[in-house]
């Protein structure tokens, strides 16, 4: 398997993600890991592999000249692969630090045969560093960690660290598609993006953020926010 990325303290960041591994691992999963993730992993990725941080040539690595759509924290993975197996005409990135959630997501690309989707088991901001400018086509933060004490909320996905980066590696009306349950956390992220110059939040009345999207798959997070009687924001955010 290949190098796990180097640690981002090395290069003046936060390690945002705690431990890595979580819970014990199937049996099948760590094949998984150990078999196919260093083959969909993207070469140059990591720090320590790129230290440089030269761009990554996106057309070799999906084998195309293709719109490549990025979810950042896919957690189980269920939603990429839906969309995956939707568009195969797009080259899918998932980026997502925790193992277990990475082997269940390459679980699913081998029982669908999906071929367009790549994934980084690691920090996004290691993937923002060598993303071209203007290579994404959508990007995805479905129930991102919402750091509910005070003191974190500048760890928040929402923040000018990951709006920054994300902005840049977006093409012009490219859309950044954000979920989340958590009624503080979405209330950043409109002030965020309607302080950024880079991004515009779509709204024109309410059900544009109470209901989701057409083509939405519901996850297991949201599943579990609605059991425990919390309700679904989405937000819909293009790239100006």
């Amino acid at each position: 398997m290949q190098d796990t990325p180097a640690n981002p303290a090395r290069f003046g960041r936060r390690n945002i993600y705690g431990q890595r591994r979580g819970a014990r691992l199937r049996k099948s999963h760590r094949e998984y890991l150990r078999e196919d993730l260093a083959t969909l992993t993207p070469a140059g990725v990591s720090p320590k592999e790129n230290p440089e941080r030269h761009p990554l040539d996106l057309p070799r690595l999906f084998g195309r000249d293709c719109e490549v759509w990025l979810e950042v924290g896919f957690g189980s993975g269920e939603h990429l692969a839906y969309q995956a197996a939707k568009h195969p005409e797009v080259g899918f990135l998932g980026c997502e630090p925790y193992f277990k959630g990475v082997a269940k997501l390459i679980g699913q690309a081998k029982d669908q045969d999906l071929t367009n989707i790549r994934i980084y088991a690691g920090d996004v901001r290691d993937l923002f560093d060598v993303l071209p400018p203007a290579s994404l086509f959508r990007a995805y933060a479905l129930y991102p960690d919402p750091w509910p004490k005070k003191r974190h909320h500048k760890r928040r996905f929402v923040t000018p660290e990951f709006l920054d980066p994300l902005a840049r590696a977006m093409e012009p009306g490219a859309e950044l598609r954000l979920a989340t349950d958590i009624a503080d956390f979405a209330r950043q992220a409109v002030e965020q993006i309607q302080a950024h110059p880079g991004f515009n939040w779509i709204a024109g009345r309410s059900r544009d953020w109470k209901q989701p999207w057409d083509d939405w798959l519901p996850t297991k997070y949201e599943k579990k926010a609605l059991r425990e009687g919390r309700v679904p924001i989405y937000l819909t955010i293009k790239r100006v």
